[in-house]
């Protein structure tokens, strides 16, 4: 898919296991690469989400990583703006971005900054910060493209402390009064928010989904195979939106992280890097 020709509608990206699960991992040490030296940052975030955004760019969304903003492409909005760096990572295996792009990471004026802006970068289709604005964005973004008359699929990244916010669920009425059934809503479920558990407890949100006239259903997100067959059996439901709810956890791959009582913004110390680098490279 990091090539310059646009997949034909329709087609399916590689169902190759472990070569998803290879960009899975060079998407992790793109992550570890921004972040080390910089002290702190969203590493949880960029090292939870590898697994579900290497099958998204690598076995699910059409494009074209020569022009990722072409109109024949499916539509990607990443709705919890602070995950940027997993994106940034995702954009640099699949050639959007060129390598020496990630050292500048969190520096003055450059683009790659810790909260997505749309316009900063190809391919992003929302400014971050204020959460739960993604489903409502993907959501006219399928209206506007089935008016046209295209059957370009639009894809939601989302985190679950976002499904506190109302707007997440007007949204999902909308799409499900719509029948918009090119829209395929990904939750990142890591049970965590703001350096803490959840607030209010989420679950059942496959039910959820459903009772609001969803197609739903929920998977290992650091389970490749589980992810690609969850996609596979999405794409099979012809008149509602989907919702993929994707269990995770955060820093995953990395135990100095995932150990840690706060992983939202992680701090990690300049002697810690190397552990962190080799820690990632142990892990099966």
């Amino acid at each position: 898919m990091a090539d310059a020709a646009t997949r034909p509608a329709g087609a399916a990206g590689t169902h190759d296991v472990e070569a998803l699960k290879a960009r899975a991992r060079n998407i992790r040490r793109n992550v570890v690469r921004m972040a080390t030296g910089k002290g702190e940052g969203y590493v949880g975030q960029g090292l939870d989400a590898a697994d579900i955004l290497a099958v998204l760019f690598f076995s699910e969304l059409r494009y074209a990583a020569a022009d990722p903003d072409a109109p024949e492409r499916d539509r990607f909005v990443l709705s919890p703006g602070h995950y940027s760096i997993a994106l940034w990572a995702t954009y640099a295996e699949a050639g959007i971005l060129r390598d020496p792009d990630l050292a500048s990471y969190g520096a003055d004026g450059s683009p790659l900054i810790m909260s997505t802006h749309q316009g900063s970068l190809p391919g992003v289709s929302l400014t971050g910060g204020s959460l739960s604005h993604g489903i409502g964005v993907g959501a006219g973004i399928a209206a506007g493209l089935r008016m046209r008359g295209v059957d370009w699929r639009t894809f939601v990244f989302m985190s679950d402390g976002e499904l506190q916010e109302g707007s997440t669920w007007e949204g999902a009425m909308f799409a499900a009064h719509e029948r918009l059934a090119s829209l395929v809503v990904v939750v990142d479920c890591n049970r965590t928010q703001a350096d803490g558990p959840l607030v209010l407890e989420h679950e059942p949100l496959v039910d959820k989904f459903r009772s609001f006239g969803w197609w739903a259903e929920e998977t290992d997100g650091h389970d490749v195979a589980g992810l690609v067959e969850a996609f596979d059996r999405a794409r099979t439901e012809p008149e509602r939106p989907k919702a993929v709810i994707c269990h995770t956890r955060l820093g995953y791959g990395v135990p100095l992280i995932m150990n840690r009582d706060r992983a939202h913004f992680v701090r990690v110390g300049d002697d810690e890097w190397q552990t962190v680098a080799r820690e990632l490279e142990e892990w099966e």
